[in-house]
């Protein structure tokens, strides 16, 4: 884990929460990641100072001597050439995140990369390149105004446990995946806002969800609404906004078979998210899904 400098951002900002783009992958969607660097140069809902944040698995990290590894599965989706050696994926990592260098505040490491720890660390390296701020496996970012005066902090991590439920009703199933998001963070940091995580490749956004409470003047009874700010020590954990960032990797190809397919994962959603701040104030935490 690393505690990052503070960065002073305007008051009115995006920042793009993405990962897990598995490139290398014949399986890797890549028009979706087209998508997010069009977006990120453009106006998102009004504003267009726009950040980004990488969580990890920016390639899959898996050569021939890997179980896993299928020529047919490891080939560049747009030109069909081979990358199964790690310095070829380092290469390509660096090339596609050239356009958003200087958008990124950091980037994190990931499961996929870490297993070629015997060549080095791939993901610093990618950052060296890049000139942008290694995040290790978990970062905490701290963003201020440009006064220096806190905003609100983003603890944010690569992430190992999955996230899953085998509820048949779709509201129940839904409810049960945000709880467990919101039960992998909640405990990590006391004083972040925002609790984002990857790996999972699930694209969901816990908010924030105000209790209705009841006091009196001594004269008549009133009523209120929990809350919280975003630059205490202790925010409380229901008062957070929590995300997992989805991913790029899509689960069927024609004519392969990925290790999704074959553990008898269930389709998700493509996608990343979008933490919208107006004003110095966090408004929302967006879902960005990608159509296939």
């Amino acid at each position: 884990m690393i505690l990052l400098k503070p960065v002073q951002l305007p008051s009115n900002h995006n920042i793009f929460h993405f990962g897990d783009l598995h490139d290398g992958s014949v399986l890797s969607y890549r028009k979706g990641w087209d998508k997010l660097i069009n977006m990120m140069h453009s106006e998102y809902d009004g504003c267009s100072n726009n950040y980004g944040i990488d969580g990890g698995d920016p390639f899959e990290a898996i050569m021939v001597d890997d179980k896993r590894y299928s020529p047919e599965k490891l080939k560049d989706p747009e030109t069909g050439k081979s990358e199964a050696l790690p310095l070829a994926q380092l290469k390509e990592a660096v090339r596609l995140r050239e356009p958003i260098k200087h958008m990124m505040l950091t980037m994190l490491d990931g499961n996929h990369t870490r297993t070629l720890w015997k060549f080095g660390d791939m993901t610093a390296e990618i950052c060296e390149q890049l000139g942008i701020p290694y995040g290790t496996y978990t970062a905490k970012i701290t963003i201020q105004d440009t006064k220096g005066n806190l905003m609100h902090k983003i603890y944010e991590t690569h992430g190992y446990k999955t996230i899953s439920s085998t509820a048949d009703d779709p509201i129940r199933r839904e409810a049960n995946m945000e709880l467990i998001l919101k039960r992998h963070l909640k405990f990590k940091a006391s004083d972040c806002a925002t609790m984002i995580k990857h790996h999972a490749h699930k694209l969901i956004v816990c908010k924030p969800r105000p209790e209705l409470f009841l006091t009196d003047d001594s004269k008549q009874i009133k009523q209120g609404f929990t809350s919280w700010g975003q630059t205490e020590e202790y925010i409380h954990p229901d008062a957070r906004w929590y995300g997992c960032a989805g991913s790029f990797l899509k689960l069927f190809g024609k004519g392969v078979s990925g290790y999704a397919e074959l553990k008898e994962y269930d389709p998700v959603e493509l996608g990343f998210l979008i933490l919208k701040v107006r004003n110095r104030r966090i408004v929302s935490l967006d879902r960005v899904p990608l159509g296939i």
